[in-house]
Parts: C-alpha cells; structure tokens; sequence
C-alpha cells in the first residue's frame, strides 16, 4: 500500500489532530484541483506539503475538484481527513481534457466556489496555490488580498506560455492578454513564490520584477514510494515478457510537450534487436502515437497504463534506462520531473531535449547517461545500443552516480522542509 493509504487515521485521531489545529489559530487554505489520491504529479506533491504542514501544527484546508483530472468517471469523496488534512472536493470542477473549452470552463467552475468559501474560511493563516488549475493564481490573490493573509504561489507551469509554445493559441490572442494580467496580478499580490528552475525564474521575472521573493526549488522524488523488492521488479518484468531484455522505459504523462517522436522512430529502427525492449506506461493526448505502433505489430514496443501508485517502485526499478523528455519550446515552461524519480532508484538517463534546460545542467559534468536532441534519429540509435552493451557492473556504476547527485541535491526531506519552511512563518505564532 502507498504512504497515503497507510497513513490513514482512525477516526478519533483524525478528529483530536484537526481540533488541536484549530485551537492554534492557524489555517492554511489550499487550492488545487488534483489532490491525492489522483495521480496528477501536481496533486502528490501538494499533499506532501499539505501533510507537512498538519504535522507542523496547521489546521489544512485544501480544496480540490471531486472528480479524476484525467478520467472524469473517477469520484472522489466529498469530504476526508487525509493524513491531518481536512480535504474538500468540490462538484461541477473537472470534466476531462476533451478540449480547452471544456477545461476553461471546469476550472472556472472550481476557481469560483474555492474563492467563495475560501473568502469566508475562519482563522486564515495563509494561502497556498499551485497551477492546477493554471488560474488559481488570481483566486489565491483575491482571498489574499481582502482576508490579508499571505499567498505563497507555487508555479509548476507557465501559462499562457505552455499554449502559446505549443501552438495552441496566438500569442496576441485576448485570451493570453488575460492569462498575463492574471499573472501578474497574482505576483504582485504573492508574498513568495516558488518556481522549479532557473529558467522558469527568468521566464517569470520577464512578467514582473518579483526577483526579491522568488525561490527555486525543484520538485522532490517521492523516495517512499520508489523502494521495492527485487523481486517485485522480477515479477513485473516477467509478467510483460521483459526478462533477459535492455528495457528502455518512459513512464508518467505521454504530452506533445514532452516529445518522443524520435524514440518511437527508433523504436520501429531497432525492431530486429530481440535484446532490447520499449515500455511506455501512463497516459495523455500523445499516448495514440505508442498504441498505434503497438496495434500495428511492433513486438518490441510495451504500452501499459498507469500503475497502481503502490507498485510505482516495481515498475520504475524494473527499467534498465529512464526515457527525460522535455520540448524545445517548453524550457522554463513546463519542468522535466521525472529525472528525480530515475536518478533517486539509480538509473541512467537517455534526455531528449535542447543543449539548455535543467535537466541537461543537471547532467552536466557528470556521466549519468545519453543526451540527444529531438530529431536526431542516428544519435538516439548509437545511445541506446551503447547502453545495451554495458555489462551490469557498468550500468550499476552509472546508476549509483545517479543516486548519489539525488540523495545529495533532490532529497524529499530537504526539498519539502524548504518549501514548508516559507509557509511556516507566514501564520500567527
């Protein structure tokens, strides 16, 4: 079971944890539309903060969408106690990702009932929000700003940026004028801000000058939920037919932003190579591209869905080597968060991306695996067949550099202490 089922509490305990917070006369409002126990990475790196924060003596309100952000079929509880976390969902707030209308007007519906009940929310101490929904911002400003606590906006994403980037929309389009006068509304309006790397720094800065109450800190690896047994690594490489096989492994959302083309291409190149195998586990609008190689006959591709959060550390830990994707366009835009996972269960990385971004920095001046640049179909090829030459011994040489620079640099308990710090002295002592 994963650390959120196991940590929940009995009733009466739940009960005593939520009193004692609200007799310290601390609430800390969050808004998110995805919490836990969906899978979005946003909302499990939001109820980490959240249960740090219960631990820490805060009452938690979080208020989050009652239904799945990728399948809207899915229901949550109206209404839990999380782990110390007094969580709320609200109706009527996601209804898949069919389209950007439908989008815009579910998270409009959410932004709107959180502002209502989050204006009149008793003993507010501070307000954290993310950018799931990418408006939350200005919600968390209003609350901020007529209730006079402090906003902290944790900035995962940048958009209008993320839409203009891909094409989506025109970069003078009304709809981007508004996003922008959101955003820097909430930055000034926010008493701290938090982006994930130092070209998300500069990108944000370029919309208002916040450099004084900006803080970089990348996103953890959920380092709990990534050990597993041997065995269980055994188990699921059998169960897909991976056994004696140089598993080539991408696993989490399947975006347009996050491009594999070149990978696949590979993939189809390599397809006479029995040793080597290609496992894409998750979902996302690019998802079809993988299916239909598999419908076509591709024997060396794998498409699985999402795992089960409690088998997370079998599936990653039964990769030989961790598939990094981030677009040319989305540096700074959107963050590559899967290198922590990769690099915390000690496997090398093959990073398709431009010469500039984080991952790359994080790569630089150490042998952690292959850089290669989106198109470069010959560079892909030699990278992954000199992987697959590595003797165990290698591999393992590579991997444990990889561990190392993630215990030292991204460890979850440094990287949340950090972050719950700067909410911390934001309430009433």
């Amino acid at each position: 079971m994963s650390r959120h089922q196991n940590g929940m509490a009995t009733a009466s305990g739940r009960r005593a944890a939520l009193a004692q917070a609200v007799a310290s006369g601390r609430t800390l409002l969050i808004i998110s539309q995805v919490y836990v126990p969906d899978p979005a990475a946003v909302g499990q790196h939001v109820a980490d903060a959240a249960e740090e924060m219960a631990r820490r003596g805060w009452r938690v309100v979080v208020y989050a969408a009652n239904r799945g952000y990728e399948d809207p079929s899915v229901r949550y509880p109206g209404r839990e106690c999380r782990n110390g976390v007094d969580v709320r969902r609200l109706p009527l707030s996601s209804f898949g990702k069919s389209s950007i209308a439908v989008r815009l007007i579910a998270q409009m519906l959410f932004l709107a009932q959180s502002m209502a009940y989050g204006l009149f929310q008793r003993r507010l101490g501070a307000v954290l929000v993310s950018t799931s929904p990418p408006m939350a911002g200005i919600a968390g400003a209003v609350i901020s700003k007529v209730r006079g606590a402090p906003l902290l906006w944790w900035v995962m994403d940048l958009n209008p940026d993320q839409l203009v980037a891909a094409g989506r929309i025109a970069s003078g389009s009304l709809l981007v004028r508004f996003f922008d006068w959101m955003n820097r509304l909430t930055l000034r309006q926010a008493t701290r801000i938090v982006v994930l790397d130092r070209f998300m720094k500069d990108r944000v800065i370029a919309k208002a000058p916040v450099q004084d109450k900006i803080e970089i800190i990348p996103p953890w690896p959920h380092d709990d939920d990534l050990t597993a047994p041997s065995s269980a690594s055994d188990a699921f490489r059998a169960t897909h037919r991976l056994q004696n096989k140089f598993v080539v492994m991408y696993s989490g959302n399947h975006s347009p932003h996050n491009p594999l083309d070149t990978l696949l291409a590979a993939s189809q190149r390599l397809a006479e190579d029995d040793r080597i195998r290609f496992v894409f586990i998750g979902g996302g609008a690019a998802k079809g591209d993988v299916d239909r190689l598999v419908a076509a006959g591709a024997r060396n591709v794998v498409s699985l869905p999402y795992q089960p959060k409690q088998m997370l550390g079998s599936t990653l830990t039964a990769a030989d080597i961790h598939v990094v994707s981030i677009g040319d366009g989305m540096v700074g835009i959107i963050h590559p968060c899967k290198i922590y996972g990769a690099m915390a269960i000690g496997r090398p990385i093959l990073l398709f991306g431009p010469p500039s971004c984080h991952a790359a920095d994080i790569m630089q001046g150490h042998t952690l695996g292959w850089h290669v640049r989106h198109g470069d179909l010959e560079g892909t090829i030699h990278a992954i067949q000199a992987a697959s030459r590595l003797d165990g011994t290698q591999l393992r040489d590579v991997g444990d550099r990889c561990r190392s620079i993630a215990t030292r640099q991204f460890s979850r308990r440094a990287l949340l202490a950090r972050f719950c710090d700067l909410l911390q002295p934001a309430g009433p002592r």
